[in-house]
């Protein structure tokens, strides 16, 4: 199936009277919008800005009965003001915008807003000239949550204290409206005038799981987005309503719809599957899935990139994975790589280009019993050429956070002197997770031109495949030539 008619599709006339007014903020207290990039984006050619925008946002209720298959219809339940803002990274030079804009629908599990798949999609949307807007979507990165942490608008209120939400009903519009923003600005254009050509919607964990409901109940009648990326998301869509409890009234499993007129990627790490495999369905013209072996949640990568981000904006008011008394540290397995390669086949997609290759079912419970590694789903070098085992859940030790077993583990391979050591990341209360004896590495690989021979070969696999783009493998390969692995 090819999509590039749909792109740009006009959103219903009603929906057009609902287009908000874009505004510019305050500078604020700090200076800088929340969540600002604390990487130097100028060396990348990128500028990021922030704007505001506001109108009324509309809920919706089911029409319906509404069953796995996703077909869902929805019927206008109420209105009310908003007012919310939109963060953006976008190349300076309009000539190197490749015409795509990912909006990612900004992760608010840990009661502030973060951004989490522009952590882990970073390389391909500096690269590759993308612009990224983060939406905050839902009322608690706006309002505030928990303790210490205050939202937008605790956290700056000179620059935020005009926001207003609703309410996670409203949310779904909210994003719609989001989109519209972008594609014909009421006000200041957040795009500077780079001119759309395909639009992706983007979430990731509690954001996937509404943009699991977006898709089969809000895209269909708000036609704004030209494609889909749900990343990590369970069996089951969040609730129409926004209210947590609802969640028990929706239909479990939640499956894709396979009618929407644009294409929609799941992509699932090792983390996710157990909650998520409920759902399985087969792939069709406009779904694919991708299942990650020896992924996370989580991972170092996107620990990596948002700690300093986050340290930046929240400070010590910030939610921290400490996770110092776990077992093993973060997995740093090859989950950033794939998000690459599905951002790529996604944007391709959407404009009429071929469709993802289809990704094998990982099973996280049948494991190798000689590196500790899940079988199936889409493999590269990290796991087709293991140097370390990684899991997608990690043993929780005494006073790790609430988020720690999200960021799975890595557990490096030692060896004895007779040949094998033991796992020391397995968890002793989880048949699952048993420890196993591991390989050494000089025994695997005896000599360092072998290892690396092994690297290039299984990249080159992996590109040919469809699962790993050609400067992420050269990537690998250059760490494999680098290190001292072998003999």
């Amino acid at each position: 199936m090819l999509f590039g008619a749909f792109i740009g599709a006009a959103p219903s006339a009603h929906a057009e009277a609902d287009d908000p007014v874009v505004s510019v903020p305050p500078a604020g207290e700090h200076g800088f919008p929340f969540l600002a990039a604390a990487e130097d984006l100028g060396s990348f050619g990128y500028t990021e800005n922030e704007y505001f925008i506001s109108g009324t946002a509309h809920s919706y209720a089911k029409a319906g009965l509404w069953g796995p298959d996703g077909r869902w219809n929805v019927r206008e339940s109420g209105s009310a003001a908003y007012k919310t803002r939109l963060l953006v990274r976008r190349p300076t030079d309009p000539a190197k915008f490749n015409g795509t804009v990912v909006v990612e629908w900004l992760n608010v599990s840990g009661q502030l807003d973060l951004s989490p798949d522009y952590w882990f999609e970073r390389d391909e949307l500096l690269r590759e000239g993308y612009a990224w807007v983060g939406v905050s979507a839902q009322a608690v990165g706006v309002n505030g949550g928990l303790g210490e942490i205050h939202g937008l608008k605790g956290w700056d209120p000179a620059r935020y204290g005009t926001l207003v939400h609703p309410g996670d009903a409203y949310s779904y519009d909210i994003f719609s409206q989001a989109g519209r923003a972008l594609r014909a600005p009421d006000g200041p254009d957040p795009l500077g005038g780079l001119k759309v050509r395909t639009l992706l919607a983007d979430g990731e964990s509690q954001s996937a799981g509404f943009m699991t409901t977006y898709a089969d109940a809000v895209q269909p009648v708000a036609k704004v987005y030209d494609g889909l990326m749900i990343h990590s998301n369970s069996a089951v869509g969040a609730p129409i309503s926004g209210e947590l409890a609802d969640t028990l009234t929706m239909p479990n499993p939640s499956r894709i719809r396979t009618d929407l007129p644009v294409p929609t990627f799941v992509v699932l790490t090792e983390t996710d599957v157990p909650l998520a495999s409920a759902a399985r369905q087969p792939d069709t013209g406009s779904v694919v899935h991708w299942e990650l072996a020896g992924t996370s949640h989580g991972d170092q990568w996107a620990y990596d990139l948002g700690g300093p981000t986050l340290k930046k904006s929240a400070g010590s008011a910030a939610p921290q994975a400490d996770c110092t008394a776990g077992t093993a540290p973060f997995n740093d397995g090859p989950g950033h790589y794939s998000m690459n390669a599905a951002l790529r086949h996604l944007a391709s997609w959407a404009r009429g280009g071929a469709r993802p290759p289809s990704g094998a079912p990982l099973s996280t419970a049948l494991r190798d019993p000689r590196t500790g590694l899940a079988t199936g789903g889409v493999r590269l070098p990290d796991i087709t050429v293991p140097t370390r085992t990684l899991t997608g859940l990690r043993h929780l030790g005494l006073g790790d956070g609430v988020f720690c077993g999200l960021y799975g583990a890595r557990d490096p391979w030692n060896g004895d002197a007779d040949g094998w050591d033991r796992h020391d990341s397995g968890d002793p209360s989880n048949p699952s997770f048993p420890p196993v004896a591991e390989p050494v590495l000089s025994r695997l690989y005896p000599t360092h031109a072998g290892y690396v021979a092994k690297v290039q070969a299984a990249a080159q696999q992996s590109v040919d495949g469809g699962y790993l783009l050609p400067e992420d493998a050269a990537a690998i390969v250059k760490t494999a030539q680098d290190s001292g692995i072998g003999g």
